[in-house]
């Protein structure tokens, strides 16, 4: 043992236990399987050991061994990739599929909450060897607490105001408040989405909340949520029963139709708002820089 012995487990048991902590499985249900967590947990491990030795190897000018921090870059680059493959073959097999820009957005934070183990590491045996034990660990409940405010993000109940209107029929016709959703000309199919279906209507508070919610990808991971935590009316072959989201081209408003096994207004509404504002979605065409003159060229 030397002085870096206690520094360096510092360092590498508060970055493990930050992957821990931010490998949550909520009502999306992703990860359950074992392995799969116990692939992240060892992946969080590695991170936090190439976070922690960092900051010995600069104070014994041993610069050779921050190159592994550009190797472990490109490692976790593959573990992006892991999960955008595995998700993507699994999204065939999902009654109401994820789509790809939700596989998209957890695949790329799979990717960047090792990057945080890393620095929470870093700063953590950082603040052991340069200050004291006590200061490494309040480095570390600060970092952990970013970590936290980093992994939760925007929600869809911060751009949109969510209202439950009743599916209604005119004729053929399914309609949510005045938006046209399908054609279902069988009375049979008529009578179980009237008797299933719920209709919601997301109104945008902004402009940049128009563009995001009219993004398909966004609009597809909101049925995908509703759907996994309250279940879906529908099987293979029912086309009629597929959950759907259209938008009155008008006001920019969003129509979702959703046939689920637990009818509850306010437990489907908390979900929506739940759903997270997919990173590939945001669309901010107000922060658009517009020139009012012309530029002098010559």
């Amino acid at each position: 043992m030397n002085e870096y012995t206690y520094p360096i487990i510092l360092g590498m048991t508060v970055g493990t236990l930050t992957r821990i902590y931010m490998l949550r499985t909520d009502y999306r249900q992703y990860p359950t399987y074992l392995h799969g967590k116990i692939i992240h947990i060892a992946l969080g491990f590695i991170a936090a050991g190439l976070g922690t030795v960092a900051v010995p190897s600069i104070m014994e000018e041993d610069f050779a061994a921050i190159t592994f921090l550009t190797l472990a870059a490109s490692q976790f680059r593959e573990v992006r990739n892991m999960e955008r493959n595995t998700l993507t073959e699994l999204d065939s097999y999902e009654m109401v599929p994820r789509g790809k820009t939700y596989i998209e957005g957890i695949a790329v934070a799979f990717e960047s909450r090792n990057y945080l183990v890393i620095f929470t590491s870093l700063l953590s045996t950082l603040g052991y060897l340069v200050f004291n034990i006590w200061v490494g660990l309040i480095v570390a409940f600060i970092s952990l607490l970013i970590s936290r405010k980093l992994m939760a993000g925007s929600k869809i109940e911060d751009i949109v105001d969510i209202t439950y209107v009743e599916p209604r029929f005119d004729g053929a016709g399914l309609y949510v408040d005045n938006i046209y959703i399908m054609n279902i000309g069988l009375p049979a199919r008529q009578e179980e989405v009237l008797r299933y279906g719920m209709g919601f209507i997301l109104k945008p508070k902004n402009f940049n909340s128009r563009s995001t919610i009219a993004n398909l990808g966004q609009r597809q991971a909101i049925l995908h949520d509703v759907s996994t935590a309250l279940g879906v009316y529908r099987d293979s072959g029912t086309p009629a029963l597929v959950p759907l989201a259209k938008r009155d081209l008008d006001d920019g408003r969003v129509a979702i139709f959703v046939l689920p096994q637990e009818k509850d207004i306010q437990k489907a509404i908390a979900i929506i708002g739940a759903v997270p504002t997919l990173e590939n979605a945001i669309r901010m065409p107000k922060e658009r820089k517009v020139e009012t003159e012309g530029s002098n060229t010559v």
